[in-house]
């Protein structure tokens, strides 16, 4: 049977959208958004009509209807811990929660909003894939030290799982059958141990830990953390911009785009190269950790996100990690892809529908 699939990624300044036919992309398009116009809304949730409106107009433009969908996908926002990767059927109370922002407000809240708004009148499906709430923790990668902070699971979640999973159906394996470490490099990091299709151990790449990355900290010393935050120079909104968007590369280099450090490498800016394989030091430290965190039983490590197309950081990964275990780079993050495929292997019964 054949399907058509609209896909809704909401992001802060764009909404990438997308029809596929089966796992056939047939239009795409990212519609930007301007900047003082969403000023004019108090909050994310209130941009629901507008964006909503510029969805409509695409369609209307590429000549397609609402009836002729079959299923409507959203990009996972903000939501409850879920146990397990995959898709999920969009509910009242997943809108519900999503509405009143309870788990954080983000743009991508809007997906499986802007999604049930269109599938609702024609009793059609909406779901959303792979999360970045996907939470399949053991037990012992929620300790963080101090009884008062639990570690939390959010990170890269669809891009991860769907690279996982190509990874595994190129080697012409399960996914379940594989342990795999995968490093998303993106404007966050997030370095995830899969075993066995879970992901049992990754690091915070939204605000907590693991390695800094172009516009975040990742771990830092807490002691001079605390000094920082009350030495009363900051305020505790500036305190959190410190360490997501102007920490890491920013903080260092004034930049968070790898191709503008990679240039200045190029022209001999010695403070570039430091602090590029700076970086690239601390993700090989995750690396290492996951690595033993499997007893060395790992099958592979994938590399992926942006940062993966420079070949300068991915050498300099290479030197350290493939002298213990063989590396695989699938550069680039094809998240309407993945969502569409998350929605497929549902709709074949491939997957289990999960519920929220």
């Amino acid at each position: 049977m054949d399907y058509l699939l609209l896909v809704i990624n909401p992001g802060s300044t764009s909404t990438k959208v997308a029809i596929f036919l089966n796992d056939k992309l047939i239009q795409e398009a990212s519609l930007r958004h301007d900047v003082e116009k969403l000023k004019e809304f108090d909050n994310i949730i209130d941009q629901l009509e507008f964006r909503r409106q510029v969805i409509m107009d695409f369609l209307i433009d590429h000549k397609y209807q609402l009836n002729q969908i079959d299923v409507f996908i959203g990009r996972g926002g903000m939501l409850k811990p879920l146990k397990n990767g995959g898709a999920y059927l969009v509910t009242e109370q997943m809108l519900e929660d999503l509405r009143q922002c309870k788990y954080g407000a983000h743009a991508s809240n809007l997906g499986a909003l802007l999604a049930s708004s269109f599938a609702k009148p024609f009793n059609r499906p909406a779901y959303i894939v792979d999360p970045v709430v996907i939470d399949e923790f053991e037990d012992f990668a929620r300790v963080s030290g101090q009884k008062l902070i639990e570690r939390r699971s959010i990170f890269h979640a669809l891009n991860q799982k769907a690279t996982a999973k190509r990874h595994a159906k190129h080697m012409g394996k399960r996914y379940e059958d594989m342990n795999l470490i995968v490093v998303h490099l993106g404007g966050g990091i997030s370095v995830g141990l899969h075993k066995k299709g879970r992901v049992v151990d990754v690091n915070n790449a939204l605000g907590g830990d693991g390695p800094f990355s172009p516009e975040r900290t990742g771990t830092i010393p807490t002691y001079p953390l605390v000094d920082i935050c009350f030495s009363g120079e900051y305020s505790k909104e500036e305190v959190k911009k410190l360490l997501v968007g102007n920490g890491g590369l920013v903080s260092y280099l004034g930049t968070n785009d790898g191709r503008v450090v990679e240039e200045r490498i190029h022209q001999g800016d010695p403070d570039a190269q430091f602090y590029f394989e700076a970086m690239g030091y601390t993700v090989v430290k995750s690396v290492g950790a996951m690595y033993f965190a499997c007893k060395g039983n790992i099958d592979a490590v994938l590399i992926t996100g942006g940062l993966a197309h420079s070949k300068y950081f991915i050498d300099f990964l290479r030197g350290y990690i493939e002298r213990v275990v063989p590396v695989y780079i699938y550069p680039g993050e094809d998240e309407m892809r993945a969502l569409a495929e998350g929605t497929l292997r549902v709709l074949r019964k491939e997957e289990r529908l999960q519920a929220y």
